[in-house]
């Protein structure tokens, strides 16, 4: 590709409009952002320039083929988020093999995901609708070979990094499927994440894997991974009632509550009973109760809803009665970290990202091609997160104290339990409350 001095100063177009952009801009990284946008295009389309063998719209005996638009594509860059213009042929695709080393990491995976798709031969219409856009039929297997090498090493650096010195107080854990390749056919793979709050107070992903199956087994191995890279000092893990999970928790971090998803909690209840109106029902008396502030008011609550709902449904309050330990498990720790830790709220982010990520390619070609993408994009939001402090850390410290409390004495277990009453039944029936 032609050096960017080159067409700095030597092409009176980019030149011109380079002294445009120093007038326009007011402060050194918009200049920045905004010359690095236009010398990448110019760069590109000299090099399709090479690839018609004649510069862009004038004729020539020599030219072996012509332009027909551009595709854009976002790139995030230190300078700021840039938009590349790659020219588009009438003949074959044009994708200059050293952009892709300049591509976020997300979109070199799915580049690579694609490409390795027509290496196997597995190519879906889809799949090529999403290759002309990328470029990808331009590329060579060995080219292919190069870029998935530079991703695997990075994202198995990622996943292979330690926490030796780092304590990390919170642990959110979960598991999304997507469809791939396994020994010549396509099965539903678990792609387990964990995501540590860290003892600074930023968020990190600690660890993210492959599995067929989700297990005690395949936890715990997960889990156990975690803790041989130096993951320690947790003091409460949350998640879904995944199977097996919460033996494995207790059996790989000694010590550590287990907070279940009380989200998820919901709606396993609410999916136990038939009734809609009695699913509204259950549902308010629910809210009701994680709306409350106070320890022991929140106990009273859970179990007068509890009472309630197992008058709807047999089954459905029996999930509640089964669960409150772990429902509850949240308010032995400081007030202010409460609705950050009593939900998997934050899983369920990073699960809908890489399904939006995923999406595009309707079945990976294999677990190392999944594996990459999904790497590349929690690279990405790690590092996002590296800006962003989610608890402070003088609050943060309180997470590692005991959190004792005296008993409450009787007259307020009674009045909790006065209250709860109308609180539940307030929130089942509120003509009730305005009777």
């Amino acid at each position: 590709m032609p050096a960017m001095d080159t067409l700095l100063f030597n092409d009176p177009e980019v030149k011109g409009l380079a002294f445009a952009i120093l007038e326009e801009c007011t402060d050194l990284q918009a200049f920045g952002r905004r010359m690095l946008e236009l010398l990448a295009n110019a760069a590109m389309s000299a090099k399709a320039d090479e690839a018609c063998n004649a510069p862009y719209g004038e004729r020539d005996e020599g030219r072996v083929n012509s332009r027909n638009g551009y595709r854009e594509r976002g790139l995030s860059t230190a300078a700021g988020d840039v938009t590349l213009k790659i020219p588009k042929l009438r003949r074959g695709s044009f994708f200059p093999e050293d952009l892709i080393e300049r591509y976020c990491r997300v979109d070199r995976a799915l580049v690579a995901a694609v490409a390795e798709m027509y290496v196997m031969g597995i190519s879906t219409r889809k799949v090529e609708a999403v290759a002309g856009e990328l470029g990808v039929r331009s590329m060579s297997k060995s080219q292919v070979s190069r870029l998935c090498e530079c991703l695997d090493a990075e994202v198995d650096a990622f996943r292979r990094q330690r926490f030796d010195g780092v304590r990390f107080a919170y642990l959110w854990l979960d598991a999304t499927y997507v469809k791939c390749r396994v020994e010549g056919r396509s099965a539903s793979q678990a792609v387990v994440t964990a995501i540590g709050l860290d003892d600074t107070g930023h968020k990190r992903f600690v660890g993210v894997d492959c599995v067929d199956t989700e297990s005690h087994a395949g936890w715990k191995a997960f889990l156990s991974g975690l803790r041989a890279r130096g993951v320690d000092g947790v003091r409460l893990v949350v998640s879904d009632a995944h199977e097996g999970l919460a033996k494995a928790i207790a059996e790989t971090f000694q010590g550590a509550a287990w907070q279940r998803c009380v989200t998820h909690l919901m709606r396993n209840v609410a999916g136990r009973i038939h009734r809609k109106d009695d699913q509204r029902k259950a549902r308010e008396a629910m809210k009701a109760v994680f709306a409350q502030k106070s320890p022991v008011l929140v106990r009273a609550c859970y179990q007068e809803a509890t009472e309630e709902v197992l008058k709807i449904s047999r089954a459905a309050g029996n999930v509640l009665l089964e669960a409150e330990e772990a429902a509850l498990a949240y308010l032995a720790f400081p007030a202010t970290h409460r609705t950050k830790i009593r939900t998997n709220n934050v899983q369920e982010r990073a699960n809908r990202e890489i399904k939006r990520r995923t999406r595009v390619v309707q079945g990976f070609p294999s677990r190392e091609s999944l594996i990459r993408l999904v790497g590349a994009a929690l690279i990405e939001a790690d590092e996002e997160w590296s800006a962003r402090c989610v608890i402070s850390r003088p609050s943060l410290a309180h997470a590692w104290k005991a959190q004792e409390r005296e008993a409450p004495g009787e007259a307020e277990v009674l009045a909790a339990r006065e209250a709860a009453r109308k609180i539940i039944g307030s929130a089942i029936d509120p003509k009730e409350d305005e009777g």
